[in-house]
């Protein structure tokens, strides 16, 4: 996929060095743009493997919007193990916190439940939301169907209310549906972007996205577009980058949503990818 491999490649080759809160060092571009069209395939990796399971389990979750980590790790997805709510374990890098934000697992109101519960009062894990509440995610897809010519279909995560107590405040934190020629595009916008962990199953997880809601609203697949805000390299990210620029891509693979009723209903292993031949895993150390 060159459009990711271009940024990693101009980050490697106009960085600029900066200390985050994570305590790395990152080599960091200001402003970055990726553009896929779905008709060349499936934008999943093939100079490394993305675990496509995780990407469809972690987007179930969202969709779902449910808050407690440990229906990830029912599902052998330990994505967000490192996270937590701040007011359950207040965020540092020493290894006991790190061991207790393990441990715990409220994560607070982040994605999904923006999506689906946006204005709501969250109290926690385990019990409904009280207060009236905006379901973006079903209001976009009523939208999209009943007037796909919109222009005002658009979803945030970003709630300025909850942000403090968000288990990390959302780095992809709003997109919009745009449809033309009976085509469905997707432009999405990130404030924080590891590129070489993150991004690639980001991009996957919302092309994912992109193909359900063309499924819901029986169009086709047009584009993923992205603007990334503050896009990086951690520094021991540094020597596979290199690596993963020097393999040379293949063949994108494509996937198959079967028994779709609702993308509200969708189990993530309904869906399944087809032809994925990606090269030798490269294991990217996560920075809390």
């Amino acid at each position: 996929m060159k459009s990711y491999l271009d940024i990693v490649d101009k980050i490697l080759k106009e960085w600029v060095s900066k200390e985050d809160r994570t305590w790395t060092w990152v080599f960091s571009i200001p402003w970055m743009f990726f553009e896929h069209n779905m008709e060349d395939g499936f934008p999943l990796l093939t100079t490394k493997r993305v675990p496509f399971r995780l990407v469809a389990s972690e987007l179930e979750f969202f969709i779902k919007w449910i808050t407690d980590k440990n229906r990830l790790i029912e599902r052998n997805n330990h994505i967000r193990d490192e996270r937590c709510s701040p007011d359950k374990v207040p965020y540092w890098h020493d290894e006991e916190t790190k061991k207790k934000m393990m441990e715990e697992r409220e994560l607070w109101p982040i994605y999904g439940f923006q999506w689906r519960n946006f204005g709501a009062e969250y109290t926690s894990r385990d019990k409904k939301p009280s207060k009236e509440w905006v379901d973006q995610l079903k209001k976009a897809v009523e939208l999209l169907k009943k007037d796909p010519s919109s222009r005002r279909i658009i979803v945030s995560a970003r709630n300025p209310q909850f942000l403090h107590r968000m288990a990390l405040p959302p780095c992809h934190y709003w997109f919009q549906i745009l449809v033309s020629d009976w085509k469905l595009h997707l432009l999405r916008n990130q404030r924080s972007v590891d590129s070489m962990l993150w991004l690639p199953f980001n991009i996957a997880s919302y092309a994912l996205l992109l193909h359900l809601l063309a499924k819901e609203a029986g169009l086709k697949e047009g584009k993923l577009v992205w603007f990334l805000a503050d896009t990086h390299i951690y520094s021991n990210h540094i020597e596979w980058a290199k690596e993963q620029l020097s393999r040379i891509p293949t063949t994108l693979p494509t996937i198959k949503t079967e028994k779709f009723t609702s993308i509200f209903d969708r189990e993530y292993t309904d869906t399944v990818v087809e032809w994925y031949e990606p090269q030798a895993r490269i294991k990217f150390d996560i920075a809390v």
